[in-house]
């Protein structure tokens, strides 16, 4: 599986708050538009710590379906299961990744949800860390180009 397989599950509070049943959720706006990894999404207001971001949404799908996709933007929730966020329609999947992330996934009953690590500013990019095995697979070979590390070589 070459997708992404972030760093599981979420805070504590996350898990508080999911247990005690959370209303439904509205999505931070967003908007998608040119970053240093190609497209990226960034911030439209100010979106608090802990707060509900977006949804990374597709087909589910199992592994074996999973591991026959050519596509750059499959979410493994866990050893059966993936998402194909492949569709445009998926917001999402203009999250970069990010060695010093301001967003982590959650997964609840085979949705992905997206939420604030830290409080983000109007026009800054969300990003989240893909997890070891993308970076293995994808980021390791050519070197990781996220604003954090960039920033750490001098490259602007």
């Amino acid at each position: 599986m070459h997708g992404h397989t972030p760093k599981k599950p979420g805070s504590p509070a996350r898990k508080r708050a999911r247990a005690a049943g959370r209303p439904k959720q509205r999505p931070a706006a967003v908007s998608v538009r040119r970053a240093k990894a190609g497209l990226g999404l960034f911030a439209e207001e100010p979106i608090k710590r802990g707060q509900f971001v977006i949804e990374y949404q597709g087909r589910l799908l199992s592994d074996a379906k999973a591991q026959e996709q050519n596509t750059k933007y499959l979410f493994e929730i866990n050893r059966n299961w993936t998402v194909d966020g492949s569709s445009r329609r998926n917001t999402a999947r203009y999250i970069n990744h990010s060695c010093r992330p301001n967003c982590e996934p959650d997964t609840i009953r085979h949705r992905i949800k997206i939420y604030a690590l830290r409080n983000i500013k109007p026009g800054e990019e969300l990003v989240y860390d893909y997890g070891k095995e993308y970076w293995e697979d994808y980021i390791k070979p050519h070197g990781c180009r996220c604003t954090a590390c960039l920033a750490e070589a001098g490259v602007d």
